[in-house]
């Protein structure tokens, strides 16, 4: 028995997810769901570089929402404000379809509890179930690195760096945008602005579901975000950034527990990796206790042709895929992956 999917948005990530439904015989592919106006009426194997499917976009929620499918692939850019994809998610949930998403909602209960009840509320009036997956977040801090702290009698200090080269990436939009590389701190400090509060929002659910694991609460997150300045023209494929402007962005913060622990958790977006001393792997992790626990982890690309981005984009995509039984198999609410036997504060 094969599992009806709708794919929701089309970008890089979009196309990949359309991709892997396409060529899965386990997953049928039911309706694709656009925000481009240009897209819409397009035959979903078009879009998607695939044999004609008989499937065409469209950008009409109405339409979506009539759609039978049990579970939606929601791959949308993450935007401002954090909340902004909260109705539509909400009206998928009562349409009654699962929602699978790689745009926050990793622990919808991190944003307070009027935001998480309106989400569980849709998808119990639905009979849905609605989870936030990916690689970070989503994976590395919720999977793994708690994972790891099974091994741990004490835990004084957890520190997760995350290391983003986007010297190759071409999207103007989101490497501009949403990473505030280009920036001109003189004129605007986006450490303080809407997109450190963007991000805020989407990792404070990291660091108040990694509380929760571990049988704390979080009492205070301390924000501390650094800004490395171009020390000449650097020119990317998506655009040029001006010598004097932001070059990498580390978005840093540190969750206080109640029961004395502290969580660094570090992200690091960079145009040039040479601006930075040492080498970075992709993600390190050091839990600092009884014992001392370190562990690093790179996702590459294996095709040298193809752009490195397309690991990332990959593995995201593949978090959301294999995510879709689990999903599908529980009750009605809001859904998380659980780490096996993660480290438990005495009370």
């Amino acid at each position: 028995m094969t599992c009806s999917v709708i794919q929701w948005a089309t970008g890089a990530m979009g196309r990949t997810a359309l991709r892997r439904i396409i060529d899965d015989p386990a997953l049928t592919l039911a309706g694709v769901h656009v925000y481009s106006e240009a897209k819409a009426g397009k035959d979903a194997g078009e879009i998607a570089r695939r044999p004609l499917t008989g499937v065409l976009a469209t950008h009409d929620l109405t339409q979506t929402l009539a759609t039978k499918a049990d579970v939606v692939i929601h791959t949308p850019r993450i935007t401002l404000p954090y909340d902004a994809l909260v109705p539509d998610v909400e009206a998928l949930l009562r349409s009654g379809k699962n929602v699978i998403s790689t745009a926050g909602f990793h622990w919808p209960a991190a944003q307070g509890p009027d935001y998480a009840e309106r989400l569980h509320r849709a998808a119990i009036e639905g009979g849905a179930t609605l989870a936030g997956v990916g690689v970070s977040p989503g994976m590395i801090v919720e999977r793994i690195a708690l994972a790891a702290t099974a091994m741990s009698v004490e835990i004084e200090h957890i520190r997760v760096s995350e290391t983003v080269d986007a010297s190759a990436m071409a999207s103007a939009a989101f490497v501009f945008e949403l990473m505030g590389l280009g920036s001109d701190p003189a004129v605007r400090d986006i450490r303080t602005g809407p997109l450190a509060e963007l991000y805020r929002a989407l990792f404070s659910e990291v660091l108040v579901f990694a509380g929760y694991q571990m049988g704390t609460s979080v009492e205070r997150i301390e924000p501390d975000h650094q800004l490395t300045l171009a020390p000449a023209d650097i020119v990317i494929p998506a655009g040029t950034i001006p010598k004097g402007t932001v070059a990498a962005t580390e978005w840093r913060w540190t969750a206080h527990y109640a029961c004395g622990a502290r969580f660094t958790l570090s992200i690091l977006w960079t145009a040039d990796p040479g601006l930075h001393e040492g080498g970075r792997g992709h993600w390190d992790v050091r839990i600092e206790g009884r014992p001392n626990i370190h562990l690093t982890m790179d996702i590459t690309e294996s095709d040298p042709n193809a752009p490195p981005s397309r690991a990332l984009t990959d593995a995201t995509v593949a978090v959301a895929i294999n995510a879709i039984p689990a999903v599908i198999a529980a009750p009605p609410g809001l859904f998380a992956f659980q780490p096996p036997s993660a480290w438990r504060a005495c009370p």
